[in-house]
């Protein structure tokens, strides 16, 4: 059997009430509906669904059957039993066991020939029934079942089957068309059945994506963190029962992980205690095997590489033929490749350790050539400390950071400390080895390793150095409090003696303190960055300040951050820190087309080392950027890519913030629905009341969903709560509230609020009246034309619209230049209202930005413009509109359809009728090439 659903927790990419999650599997699940509602529809009858063992077929079968019950078909399965493959049509037999008395009903000679051959007939026949009329009698059943009830027929495992059973089904399954019968076949991906493996649409159940993998994980009882959760994903390689089993392997025995090992060191990935289960899917047939086979893939397994150049004496074809045909490993082109890095830890599990000992040996004297993977060998080899090894060890991280793979050097230099018998040079390489693990974006990681150096030093030094790691390791966490615990003794204790690292922790510290918005943590580092003295390198100086203090003393920051950004070193290494602090800087400062291009020169950095993408912090940060330039593709890339980072990683404040970003993308382009379950599956389980800025982003993008959907009412309440409800309201957070006033004075107009939002522009004024930037002078003009008294609102809003920087921030300008134009229709200036509509419409549209796109198409059409029909097209559809529109385009059907949008298929219908005239179409064929005029959902 095949499992990878969990259950106990809410439901992800399932219908309501579909039972246990199936995570990162939606792309199947909606398949798998398709296919059953063809049962009463139009659409394939039958589907092959294919994966590796362990990657939940069985479960997606389970919640077929499981859904087809709910839509009140009748389900008849059938699970292959390796053990009953030689017992003819015993398959068929536990199918039909159910539809058994509708026997009788069959024609006489069908009747017979399927009693006898499932044994039903204790007499027997005289001679053996015909395997046709067998096959017809068996079809003939199963369509006298399925004209009293459509019928889902379930078939799992479906490689074990017996062969009389496999005849019966392949016949049955070429004769359902335009019969209210469906049929969904689960095989092995290498075991197809022929008579199912070429006529018949599949569906194959990919490993899971990063992301999903990740989300898994923190689906069990007992999430695995820091290296062990990097070691798990790797070794899973997106297979969710590998995934669920190592995960328990581990919680059940913490300490039974054998010590990390990196690929790139040349030795094999890590190899974790399989349990019996995992075994028994990925190695059953090792102990069977040659001896000689069996200590040719010990030394491939050992060796994590596929060149059989690299192991000595396994060129022998031979050698690995029964490997070969145990479906273990393939050989070709002088490579030896193993079907599943489960394989290589079988092998390795399997091994004693003195041979696991002995194979590491005879690599590390074939491999003295390269020193770097020698040297690993030898330490996997080694017995107890050795400072001759652990300094070869050393030596090959140096040479690892230089190439940027900062994974492979922490791995290494965490060995090195291991083997290091003095415990001050052991502790200096573990801190080393957490600034590596830091650079290659292991949060959980580095924690872990700098908790091990105050246990072997007292130096102080390097104590705060360790604190410093522990502290960074949290920043990108939601435990902020805790992160600054760390950070801000260190920073004031190093202020003197050691001012370059203490400026280190005041840079780190301000991530934290940005994202909790308390100001005790704000002034805590204000203060002691005055007690530290002025540094030659001030890019953390400028990153701290922008983040702790974004408007006071703007142009001298700018200044600064000018200097800062010519300065950068070439050299990659150093540079990376310098583009990441100052790309925030820029971000927080409103240089948005500056934090682009550093953030997005950081991110190549990291995707050109050996860890590609490893900063998911970087990527947020991008995202966020690329939003507010108007670069929307680009920010839903960049947020998916944070996304999953942050999962594998562990750094739940973008593991929140990514999905929140993505959720405000959906609603900026209509899809409400789809941004408010964004939203609740992103803060499900969090508080935020501790991470302000989180928290001002979160009710961000319910407003804009809510203002998609036209509930104004609904959107200033949320904006609302962006900042206090006192008799002087303050913003939440101190950056992050203000850059809502335009949209809360817009919400407050529409939902007749403007009195109270009156209120909270009178009261942050004195905030925004120290130099700002473009874009929030433009925000406050706009804020404060919508709530002024109307003769007074032309200053603003051409203050909002006539500034040339505010060309930068696309959508924000295209809604002041839609508030303006409204503005001047309202007053029969209508000549002039033309182009503010006009520029705001193209911006809305190249932006896909559907609600305010209708809103900007009437305004026009008010303003007698007569819109191409294109644009009419993309104005006239509302956001559900083109959802149900896209979706019956794909072939889904109203039933489908409304399971998908929680909608009654008689609602699906209206909605097509009112679709099909606007599309200027007049049935659903013709919707694709409709649909194909309008641009792509993300």
């Amino acid at each position: 059997m095949d499992f990878g659903g969990i259950s106990g927790f809410d439901d992800f990419g399932a219908g309501q009430g579909d039972g246990p999650a199936l995570l990162g599997r939606e792309r199947e699940l909606s398949r798998i509906a398709r296919l059953i509602d063809a049962a009463d529809g139009d659409g394939p009858r039958v589907l092959v669904l294919t994966g590796e063992p362990g990657a939940g077929k069985s479960a997606l079968v389970d919640r077929a059957a499981a859904q087809a019950t709910e839509r009140g078909r009748r389900v008849l399965r059938v699970r292959g039993c390796e053990g009953e493959q030689d017992l003819g049509f015993a398959g068929a037999h536990q199918l039909l066991r159910p539809v058994l008395g509708g026997v009788d009903r069959l024609p006489a000679h069908q009747r017979d020939a399927l009693r006898q051959a499932l044994g039903m007939d204790p007499a027997g026949g005289a001679a053996a029934p015909d395997p046709l009329t067998i096959r017809a009698a068996v079809l003939a059943l199963l369509l006298d079942a399925a004209a009293r009830r459509p019928l889902l027929i379930a078939v799992d495992d479906a490689q074990w089957l017996d062969v009389g059973s496999l005849d019966v089904l392949a016949f049955a399954a070429r004769r359902l068309d335009g019969e209210p019968v469906a049929l969904l076949l689960a095989a092995r991906e290498a075991a197809v059945p022929a008579r199912f493996d070429r006529d018949f649409p599949h569906l194959t159940a990919d490993p899971l994506d990063r992301a999903a993998a990740g989300r898994l994980l923190d689906a069990q009882p007992q999430p695995p963190t820091g290296r062990m959760r990097s070691r798990i994903l790797a070794q899973a390689a997106g297979n969710p029962l590998a995934l669920i089993e190592l995960t328990r392997a581990f919680a059940r025995d913490p300490g039974g992980a054998p010590p990390m090992t990196d690929r790139a060191l040349g030795s094999a990935a890590d190899a974790l205690p399989l349990t019996a289960r995992l075994e028994n899917l990925f190695a059953a047939d090792l102990p069977a095997l040659p001896a000689a086979t069996r200590r040719a893939l010990l030394l491939a397994a050992v060796a994590g590489t596929a060149q059989l150049s690299d192991v000595p004496d396994l060129g022998d074809p031979e050698i690995w033929a029964p490997a070969e045909q145990a479906g273990l490993v393939r050989v070709e082109g002088g490579q030896v490749r193993l079907r599943h890095p489960l394989v290589r830890s079988a092998v390795q599990q399997a091994a004693t350790f003195a041979e696991r000992r002995a194979a590491h040996l005879t690599l590390a004297a074939a491999l003295a050539h390269e020193p770097d993977r020698r040297a690993w060998h030898l330490a996997a080899a080694a017995l107890g400390p050795d400072a001759e090894i652990a300094a070869a060890l050393a030596e090959s991280a140096l040479r690892f950071r230089h190439r940027g793979g900062h994974a492979a050097a922490a791995t290494a230099l965490e060995r090195a400390a291991e083997l290091t018998p003095d415990p001050g040079e052991r502790a200096r390489r573990l801190l080393a080895a957490a600034e590596s693990a830091m650079y290659a974006g292991h949060p959980q990681w580095v924690g872990e390793i700098a908790g091990r150096v105050t246990t072997l030093t007292e130096d102080p030094q390097l104590l705060a150095e360790a604190s410093l790691r522990a502290g960074w390791s949290l920043a990108v966490t939601l435990r902020h409090d805790d992160a600054l615990a760390f950070l801000i003794p260190v920073a004031e204790s190093m202020a003197t003696p050691a001012p370059a690292l203490a400026l280190s922790a005041l840079g780190t510290a301000a991530t934290p303190a940005y994202n909790s918005g308390d100001p005790r943590h704000r002034h805590d580092i204000q203060r002691i960055d005055g007690l530290v003295a002025p540094q030659p390198d001030g890019t953390d100086r400028v990153w701290t300040r922008a983040a702790v203090h974004p408007f006071t003393d703007r142009p001298q920051l700018l200044k600064h951050l000018t200097a800062a950004v010519d300065t950068l070193p070439d050299d990659s290494e150093r540079t990376l820190p310098g583009l990441v602090t100052l790309g925030g800087a820029a971000w927080i400062l409103d240089e948005t087309e500056q934090a682009v291009r550093l953030l997005g020169r950081a991110r190549d950095h990291l995707r050109s080392a050996a860890t590609a993408g490893a900063n998911c912090t970087v990527a947020q940060a991008l995202a966020l950027a690329h939003f507010e330039s108007g670069s929307w593709d680009a920010a839903q890339a960049a947020a998916e890519e944070a996304f999953w980072m942050a999962t594998e990683a562990g750094a739940d404040n973008v593991a929140v913030g990514s999905p929140i970003l993505q959720a405000t993308l959906r609603a900026a382009r209509g899809d409400h629905i789809g941004a408010r379950a964004r939203v609740a599956e992103a803060v499900r389980g969090r508080d935020l009341r501790g991470s302000r800025s989180l928290y001002v982003r979160h009710r961000h993008a319910l407003a804009l969903a809510a203002t998609a959907e036209g509930d104004h009412e609904t959107a200033y309440g949320q904006l609302r709560a962006t900042f206090t409800d006192e008799a002087r309201p303050a913003p939440v957070h101190y950056h992050a509230s203000l850059y809502h006033l335009a949209d809360l004075a817009a919400a407050a107009v529409r939902a007749g609020r403007a009195d109270d939002a009156r209120t909270v522009l009178g009261a942050v004024r004195r905030t925004l009246e120290q130099p700002r930037s473009a874009r929030l002078a433009a925000l406050v003009h706009r804020a404060s034309a919508l709530l002024c008294e109307p003769e007074d609102a032309e200053p603003h809003f051409r203050a909002a619209t006539e500034d040339p920087a505010a060309a930068r921030w696309p959508f924000e300008l295209a809604l002041a230049r839609l508030d303006f134009a409204e503005w001047l229709r309202r007053r029969r200036r209508t000549a002039e209202a033309r182009p503010q509509l006009t520029a705001a419409h193209d911006t809305f549209v190249r932006l896909d930005a559907r609600p305010w796109t209708q809103r900007a198409a009437a305004e026009l059409r008010a303003a007698g413009v007569t819109l191409t029909p294109a644009d009419a097209t993309v104005a006239d559809l509302t956001p559900q509109e083109l959802q149900i529109a896209r979706l019956a385009a794909e072939g889904l059907t109203n039933r489908d359809i409304g399971a998908r949008l929680y909608l009654s298929p008689r609602t699906v219908g209206y909605h097509l009728h009112k679709i099909f005239p606007k599309l200027g179409v007049t049935g659903r064929a013709q919707l694709r090439d409709a649909l194909g005029r309008l641009p792509d959902p993300d």
